[in-house]
């Protein structure tokens, strides 16, 4: 069944399926599947469905950070679109159902249209009917434990989500995150994240962390964490990619198939994409 919690300030779910947590699409739901082989993963900070493609951009359409956009669903196509090659998605800057979306729950949209049974939404900054600032989860296969982390910081609003597939020492844990712009915000935030994976062997850190690789694990409380991230072309800003800002970050023990940052120009940040090969007790739990 299904036992919910409140563990040190943080929302836990574990089974299947909760009302109000780990949601549950019924149009697609199937019987509980063990992982496969490859795991396709992919990060996406969408911006709330807002096409940025200069950075006048960010004045002249700003007011589509408030207000319903007749062009916000044509750019929901195109992401779901690109969500249906993957099997677990970490998206950031999601609206979970406000006037700007037209009352929207777009992470629950994208799992319906992307056919994912299992979906959550994480509410970060809750600006009532303005504003739904959320991160979303998008999965084909059921957790078997979820934590929805609220990060430290000055400013309130910044999130993880903590999904484990399979239990014990052989399980996955994939965190989903989105980083504070400061240095200091992000260090606080990486510490909290560090404590939340020391005990696992298999990981995987995902979302847009607003810093470079070598920031997170040479200058950060991740170094010594024994993560590795793959060298990548830009993911921001996406008609001129000159940062990369945007991360899947992995433990040795889990293998890289295939890595690309995709060339879809939907957002401001471009889409990180990373197949990896599962340890074979991963994929029988």
């Amino acid at each position: 069944m299904l036992s919910v919690g409140n563990i040190n300030g943080r929302r836990t779910t574990r089974g299947h399926m909760a009302p109000g947590e780990l949601r549950t699409n019924e149009q697609c739901a199937t019987d509980r599947q063990p992982l496969p082989d490859v795991l396709r993963l992919l990060s996406f900070n969408i911006q709330v469905g807002i096409n940025t493609q200069r950075y006048h951009h960010y004045l002249t359409r700003s007011w589509q950070h408030l207000l319903p956009h007749a062009g916000r669903q044509q750019q929901l196509r195109r992401v779901a679109q690109l969500l249906n090659e993957f099997d677990l998605v970490a998206l950031q800057e999601v609206d979970g159902g406000s006037l700007r979306s037209g009352f929207v729950n777009q992470v629950e949209h994208l799992a319906r249209e992307g056919a994912f049974p299992y979906w959550y939404q994480q509410l970060n900054r809750n600006l009532g009917r303005f504003a739904q600032h959320s991160n979303g989860l998008l999965s084909r296969y059921a957790p078997d434990l979820l934590e929805d982390h609220k990060l430290p910081g000055i400013l309130p609003g910044r999130g993880a989500i903590l999904t484990q597939f399979g239990q014990g020492e052989e399980s996955l844990l994939v965190v989903m995150m989105h980083l504070a712009l400061s240095t200091k915000g992000r260090a606080n935030q990486l510490a909290y994240v560090r404590e939340r994976i020391a005990d696992h062997r298999h990981v995987v850190l995902m979302g847009d962390m607003n810093t470079h690789a070598e920031d997170l694990l040479e200058h950060s409380p991740l170094k010594g964490a024994n993560l590795q991230a793959p060298d990548l072309p830009g993911t921001y800003p996406s008609w001129r990619p000159a940062r990369v800002l945007d991360h899947i970050l992995i433990s040795p023990s889990l293998e890289i198939d295939r890595v690309d940052v995709l060339p879809q120009a939907i957002s401001d940040h471009l889409p990180v994409a990373m197949h990896i090969k599962l340890p074979t007790s991963l994929c029988q739990s």
